[in-house]
């Protein structure tokens, strides 16, 4: 059988796993954390979290996390599952995250995932908040209409980088060898250097191409270690 590149997980994060994940990738919920947790696809079932389920905590923990580890996202990956995803709300939040992130031009693409009129946060009283208190600096102008301090932005709320460093493999990777399915595979071998070229693209999401070239590069540094 051919190999085919998946582009998102089989089913969405939510609930008591929704929070582990969350937990696991540095948001300092009061619960006990998922070992190294994939990082897009935690940061999706955030979002919908946030958008769908109104859970303005998830959004505001979410805002503050990208705040501080948005370097180290692989934006390609979350690109795929935004524009994939058909929730127009959450789309909506993630296009005005790219104009918020508009600097590093990874972001751009996010932008694109919705084109319908500017979305309220708010489901009732949008109006009111918004004359009385003015908008979310981060989100004037884009597609989402946030009223200042409805999200609080509480940098203690989520671990530094090098907290998270020391817990989550992939994000390691990641500083090392830079947000890419090159850096989420090296990631995967460290914890089964097993994998076939193409199990180790369906776990990251990349490439059979990516993942091959990977799987010589280890066995390459591998022999260079047994001599």
């Amino acid at each position: 059988m051919a190999f085919r590149r998946a582009s998102s997980s089989e089913s969405l994060l939510g609930g008591e796993n929704l929070t582990q994940a969350m937990v696991g990738i540095g948001m300092l919920f009061a619960k006990e954390g998922s070992p190294d947790p994939n990082i897009e696809d935690t940061l999706l079932a955030a979002s919908v979290e946030g958008m769908e389920g109104d859970d303005l905590r998830v959004l505001a923990m979410l805002m503050t996390w990208l705040e501080v580890h948005s370097h180290w996202i692989n934006a390609d990956r979350l690109t795929r599952l935004v524009t994939a995803y058909p929730g127009t709300r959450v789309r909506a939040f993630w296009a005005a995250v790219g104009h918020w992130l508009s600097k590093d031009r990874r972001f751009a693409r996010l932008i694109q995932s919705y084109q319908g009129a500017p979305v309220d946060l708010l489901g009732t009283g949008a109006a009111f908040h918004l004359r009385r208190a003015g908008e979310d600096p981060r989100f004037v102008g884009s597609s989402l209409r946030v009223p200042a301090g409805v999200l609080r932005d509480r940098k203690e709320d989520v671990l530094n980088p090098a907290e998270l460093a020391q817990r989550h493999r992939t994000y390691r990777r990641r500083i090392l060898l830079g947000p890419s399915y090159r850096a989420d595979m090296w990631s995967e071998l460290d914890r089964n250097p097993d994998l076939t070229a193409a199990a180790l693209a369906r776990r990251t999401y990349g490439s059979f191409a990516t993942a091959w070239q990977v799987k010589q590069d280890w066995a390459l540094l591998e022999a260079a270690k047994a001599r």
